[in-house]
């Protein structure tokens, strides 16, 4: 399957955040997150990335029918660097891993903003750590960090 980013705009918002409850529920098995008394995972700063230039939200697509298959948010809440990019969520739905989907949009989103990007994988998650080592690792050439449960790189691509 090829698949391409598709910048997801301010009408996008609650197939994003459907998105983003899944991937959240998906993580709480690692890092506790709790749902409110409205069965939802709160996500402070969401609006910011339907309102705010610093911060991003793409839909992973496949090419050809266009069928949704993850989504990526990017941001500029960095921890160690004074500028650069952070991938604040990222998903792929379970039926369309291990068919390099992830590794493909990771890649197309570092092309995206050449600079400093931190990565924080899923906290206690060994598959999404692993994930991202293997990911980072190719593309960087394993000129990279990982430091404070983060990895950290340039993009130059």
């Amino acid at each position: 399957m090829e698949i391409i980013l598709e910048l997801a705009e301010r009408k996008d918002k609650d197939i994003c955040y459907r998105l983003l409850q899944y991937s959240l529920f998906e993580e709480s098995i690692s890092d506790f997150n709790e749902m409110n008394e409205k069965a939802l995972f709160e996500y402070e700063g969401f609006d910011d990335y339907f309102t705010n230039s610093d911060a991003s939200a793409y839909f992973i697509r496949d090419k050809e029918t266009r069928k949704i298959v993850g989504f990526i948010m990017v941001n500029r809440q960095l921890q160690q660097f004074e500028t650069g990019h952070c991938i604040a969520e990222f998903m792929v739905i379970p039926k369309y891993r291990r068919n390099k989907i992830g590794k493909t949009a990771a890649v197309e989103c570092f092309n995206l903003f050449k600079g400093n990007w931190e990565v924080s994988p899923s906290y206690g998650s060994e598959k999404a750590y692993l994930f991202w080592k293997r990911v980072i690792d190719e593309y960087t050439d394993q000129n990279n960090t990982f430091e404070h449960g983060m990895f950290m790189f340039t993009s130059s691509k």
